[in-house]
């Protein structure tokens, strides 16, 4: 009996992605709940797992575009596992070879080659069945394929034939237009990003406020207090719980900032989840911390560094961007300045983050040394006023430089 390995349902707004990867091969025997692909998404990247056990037919190539529902691949569970109980070894590609009448259990070079692959191919010429892969089961990678266009002679074109009376000589090496530039095809994530920060900016009446902030008492605490905090909750200090919970206290003493346009309709939002802008290997993504204002520091830290190691991981998952009024972006850890973030639609107002440097200002009317950090707040002014927007972000900068005030809940 066979079974179908369907794309599954990852919420109402996702119809499609793409087929980032296979972690199996065609013909192989796989374990129930053994990790098969990879589903790439204008929001996130899943895990594809089996059902049961048995052996995997591959029904759609490695970077195919596929749908919500649609079969993918079936599993034979009638199938036996292999004698030694562990999941089968590809086969060299030389001994690929199946008998007459027999299906080939694994796939030889010319099978199943990558989107990347197939379109080298037709641009340069070179077949893929020419080259011996180095991939599984004797695939041939992009990397194959390339190695063999390094070796391949190139021919001069008449446009390249230059003449001896009145050119320098030839380099070596000609290159060639196409061999100066790289094309590919935008994943879905990447598109999906574009698109948003587009529309946040061609729908939204986007205004940035700036301010500076001086960072010697959060970090004079986290000095002080590390190690014992470390020690009782198991975590680290981190400056990101101070700004979520000064945030959160802004968003109670200036709530049209927690407000966001629906139509011709304001909605006021009357909990505090933030949204905290994290950097991964398939881009930005913003999970949201819930219920900040019910959060501890400590539990704030963890949650940041559990949805940290998710996005890193490729498990984020939906419900874990969903939802936020208010978005924390930290631009300081890659060494920015100064920035304008863009607005996280539908929400109203976003607060940038930059590093830390030690300059001069003027204390009491003489001059000190002090850790300083520029913060940036874009805001819609459709929804939010100059004053509102001006005295929340100086409201976030009078409780870093005095955090007491935060731990004692007091304005």
């Amino acid at each position: 009996m066979s079974i179908d390995v369907k794309v599954p349902s990852m919420g109402e707004s996702i119809t499609s992605g793409i087929l980032a990867s296979w972690h199996v091969q065609d013909g192989d025997f796989v374990t129930a709940g053994q990790v098969l692909y990879d589903l790439e998404t204008d929001k996130i990247t899943s895990e594809g797992h089996a059902d049961s056990a048995g052996r995997i037919a591959l029904k759609v190539a490695q970077g195919d575009e596929v749908n919500i529902g649609q079969v993918i691949a079936t599993i034979d569970e009638t199938a036996q596992a292999p004698a030694s109980g562990g999941p089968e070894k590809a086969k060299p590609a030389a001994e690929a070879k199946s008998k007459v009448g027999e299906p080939s259990l694994v796939a030889t070079k010319h099978e199943a080659i990558s989107p990347a692959v197939r379109r080298i191919s037709e641009e340069t010429g070179v077949s893929p069945e020419s080259i011996e892969g180095t991939g599984k089961g004797g695939r041939v990678t992009k990397g194959d394929l390339l190695e063999a266009l390094e070796k391949k002679p190139q021919e001069a074109t008449p446009k390249e034939l230059v003449s001896t009376a009145t050119a320098a000589p030839a380099p070596s090496k000609v290159s060639r237009k196409k061999d100066r530039t790289t094309r590919k095809k935008m994943t879905p994530l990447r598109r999906k990003i574009a698109e948003r920060l587009v529309a946040a900016k061609q729908e939204t009446a986007m205004l940035t406020t700036f301010n500076e902030v001086d960072m010697s008492a959060v970090m004079a605490a986290r000095k002080k207090y590390q190690e014992k905090f470390l020690e009782a909750h198991g975590v680290k200090l981190g400056f990101m719980s101070f700004f979520v919970k000064a945030t959160v206290k802004a968003l109670q003493l200036i709530p049209q900032i927690n407000a966001q346009i629906e139509g011709d309709e304001i909605i006021q939002n009357n909990f505090y989840d933030i949204g905290v802008a994290v950097g991964g290997p398939k881009g930005l993504l913003v999970p949201v911390v819930r219920n900040c204002d019910q959060l501890s520091f400590a539990e704030i830290e963890k949650e940041i560094i559990n949805y940290a190691k998710k996005v890193r991981d490729g498990k984020i998952a939906i419900e874990d961007l969903e939802g936020g009024v208010f978005t924390i972006t930290n631009g300081g850890i890659y060494g920015s300045m100064l920035s304008t973030p863009i607005l996280n639609a539908p929400q109203s107002a976003i607060l940038g983050m930059h590093n830390i440097k030690e300059r001069a200002v003027v204390v009491n009317g003489e001059i000190v040394i002090r850790p300083m950090m520029y913060l940036a707040l874009s805001y819609d002014h459709r929804i939010v006023d100059g004053k509102e927007a001006v005295t929340f972000l100086n409201m976030i900068k009078d409780l870093l430089e005095d955090p007491l005030r935060l731990l004692f809940e007091i304005s």
